[in-house]
């Protein structure tokens, strides 16, 4: 009851921006730090299995393109639909925005059992394709292909929170967060260690607790308390409906999908110049990129219900006081955070591993060379998701594909090639990319915002 009547004190229209802003991103930066453990506490706790921690770290390393790719139809739907519901909220029109979630229900499950399926039949061979070896097929397949069976929880759990935080409900979207990620960190140990399942334990345990988090979504959209309902006479697909959300949702699915793109590419890459204990040491720089990446996100989900609520009521005003206050501390957490890993990267690389200490040396060594310009991510996403929140589908699109497609993932095979430091080349890539992007992203925002404000919605 507590998170609904807090809700009805909330009004995005009038309520200082400031505070707005603190009280829904606070709450939703907390649900992406528990989120972050919640997709590394697998690697944390599988690092850390005597003797074999570093190869199936390896492992489940080699997975991720393809839980990335999971987590991409969810943005797809999810970061597509909830700013169009949020428009169509902020223009009066509650029976479009219901329509809208109808339709990413029904396509958000159909997704699901079609993933499944390509997964379960092909898996095997896209991890050999993707950089798996003799030694680490094993790991990763027995993580893949039990995985793949909950994927209809994950995308509903990850899909649907969408709409619970952009009608202002953080703290329910926090708690959908949490609610899977204690259940994941309870379970892991007892399935690995108590249970001696290994990374079978680990992917039982995060499919379990996934199940827990959509079984509580779905019983939230489905009560009295939110204006967004699921109901059956709104499942189902229009064309009208659900094009829009496909257009904005394109570039949140690109920002997800060509990370798996990414982290197929770094694989390959870096087995080729440093073997396995190259890729062991990405699934660490990977795992602590998150912890600048997603609380970025979540300042950007606490903002864009304000910014989509009042652009499309014509209150212009409100909508750059909260572009800018969301640029300014999004500027400074990042760069907060990278002071940090650049002054200790080996204290990240122990949440991993402490047991190998080639592992340990060549993380370290990476760290500093990955996350060279992860400072300026802050002021990239914050333009990143204010375009999503504005509807500015193929802006939005233009720049999740310049970072990712036309920068980093042509350097990862390019800088090699010129620099006598292959694997160094191949790590320098992203810090390349981040500062690049970051100034392209800003300046190209900047001439954009006010031509945005002045269109009709």
């Amino acid at each position: 009851m507590g998170f609904h009547k807090k809700k009805q004190k909330t009004d995005l229209g009038k309520d200082s921006v400031g505070k707005l802003l603190l009280n829904l991103a606070l709450p939703a930066i907390l649900a992406q730090l528990v989120n972050m453990l919640y997709n590394i506490v697998d690697r944390i706790y599988i690092g850390h299995m005597k003797d074999t921690g570093a190869i199936a770290l390896t492992g489940i390393g080699l997975c991720l393109p393809m839980i990335l790719l999971v987590m991409a139809f969810s943005a797809l739907l999810g970061m597509g639909g909830a700013p169009r519901a949020a428009i169509y909220m902020g223009k009066g029109d509650l029976e479009s925005a219901r329509k809208t979630l109808g339709s990413c229900v029904v396509m958000l499950t159909g997704m699901a059992v079609i993933l499944t399926a390509v997964f379960l039949l092909f898996g095997k061979e896209l991890l050999y394709l993707f950089g798996a070896s003799d030694n680490t097929i094993s790991y990763a397949w027995s993580y893949l292909r039990i995985y793949v069976c909950g994927s209809i929880f994950v995308m509903l759990s990850l899909g649907l929170n969408s709409f619970i935080t952009t009608q202002g409900f953080s703290l329910v979207g926090m708690a959908t967060i949490l609610i899977g990620a204690v259940t994941n960190i309870i379970l892991d140990p007892v399935f690995i260690f108590g249970f001696h399942m290994g990374v079978s334990g680990a992917a039982l345990a995060t499919i379990l607790s996934q199940a827990l988090s959509a079984f509580w979504v779905l019983r939230f959209l489905r009560g009295q308390k939110t204006r967004l309902r699921i109901e059956k006479r709104y499942l189902q697909i229009k064309k009208e409906y659900v094009l829009p959300v496909l257009a904005l949702g394109v570039s949140p699915f690109v920002m997800q999908s060509t990370e798996s793109l990414i982290n197929i590419s770094y694989n390959t890459s870096l087995y080729k110049y440093g073997g396995d204990l190259a890729v062991s040491a990405m699934t660490i720089l990977s795992s602590v990129m998150q912890m600048i990446f997603l609380p970025l996100v979540g300042l950007g989900q606490g903002a864009q219900p304000i910014i989509s609520y009042n652009y499309g009521a014509g209150n212009n005003k409100r909508v750059k006081q909260t572009f800018w206050l969301l640029f300014g501390v999004s500027l400074g957490f990042a760069a907060a955070i990278w002071a940090a890993i650049m002054a200790a990267p080996g204290i990240f690389v122990q949440f991993f591993n402490n047991s190998s200490r080639e592992l340990y040396d060549m993380a370290s060594w990476a760290m500093r060379i990955f996350l060279a310009g992860a400072f300026a991510m802050g002021g990239q996403m914050a333009c990143q998701q204010a375009f999503l929140a504005l509807g500015q589908a193929k802006a939005s699109l233009f720049f999740a594909c310049f970072r990712k497609l036309i920068l980093m993932i042509p350097l990862i095979f390019l800088l090699p090639m010129f620099l006598e430091d292959q694997l160094m080349a191949v790590f320098l890539a992203e810090a390349v990319s981040d500062l690049l992007a970051a100034a392209v992203t800003i300046t190209a925002f900047c001439i954009l915002f006010p031509g945005i404000l002045k269109k009709e919605r």
